[in-house]
């Protein structure tokens, strides 16, 4: 039985991916899926964000020890998440199988102004720093993120539960941001399969990161044509079945 591990980005938990994975299970039917959340998010929302990815690489690969879970095992990561990814792969390839990386910006490779666009600063900094109440916040993120939602009602409502619930602190939220600023991937892919995932029309971190690393590392990358930063949430359904011919072909 294949195992997949789902990590999260920047300020975002388990609840986050919504159904997305129970849509990985259908096309996945054999595997046991797992959604960890980074240290300061989530159901870790009391414990300190570590100032670098290194750290909360460390903090995943003792989750998994906890809950004895044992390698080898997939890893699915979006953003923040797949930096986490990256280090894992880099730093302890015999845990896993193979990594999905999911619209992620990587120093050297891409310019500060790519991996961030400067068009979302005043909105970020006030979600960091302003008073807005929950339902407020959400509503900024999701513009930022979602290129596809009709009907973002149910959306907003879940996601305000969760803040309301599970409080990222502004402390760890600049934390993880200064993690993934500080962040340098090697200049050689890992020893591990990979396959980068993009959205074309993702409004936070541009699609030339993805472009990029997958030239530098010489790694498939596929292209959603429509899809903003948040993929899962955005067409859950197409990135289920990118990871289902993948692992295919990888035998997984």
């Amino acid at each position: 039985m294949s195992t997949w591990i789902l990590l999260r980005g920047l300020t975002r938990e388990s609840g986050h991916w919504g159904d997305f994975p129970a849509l990985l299970q259908s096309r996945l039917p054999g595997a046991r899926i797992v959604a960890l959340d980074l240290p300061g998010n989530g159901r870790l929302n009391q414990a300190r964000s570590p100032a670098r990815i290194e750290a909360t690489m460390e903090s995943c690969r003792q989750q998994l020890q906890a809950l004895a879970i044992e390698p080898p095992f997939h890893l699915l990561a979006m953003s923040l998440g797949a930096m986490v990814a990256v280090d894992w792969a880099a730093k302890h390839p015999r845990d896993l199988a193979g990594c999905v990386l999911i619209n992620t910006s990587l120093r050297p490779f891409s310019p500060w102004y790519r991996r961030l666009r400067p068009v979302n600063y005043g909105a970020l900094l006030g979600l960091l720093f302003g008073r807005h109440a929950a339902r407020r916040r959400e509503q900024t993120i999701l513009r930022l993120t979602s290129r596809h939602l009709q009907a973002e009602a149910p959306v907003i409502d879940r996601w305000t539960a969760l803040r309301e619930a599970q409080p990222v602190s502004p402390s760890n939220a600049v934390r993880q941001l200064l993690a993934a600023a500080r962040y340098r991937a090697p200049a050689q892919a890992p020893a591990v399969p990979l396959l980068a995932l993009a959205s074309a029309r993702d409004a936070l971190v541009d699609v030339r990161c993805s472009r990029r690393l997958a030239r530098q590392w010489g790694i498939e990358l596929v292209e959603h044509p429509t899809a903003g930063h948040d993929l899962p949430l955005d067409d859950g359904r197409w990135l289920a079945e990118q990871v289902g011919r993948w692992a295919a072909r990888a035998g997984a």
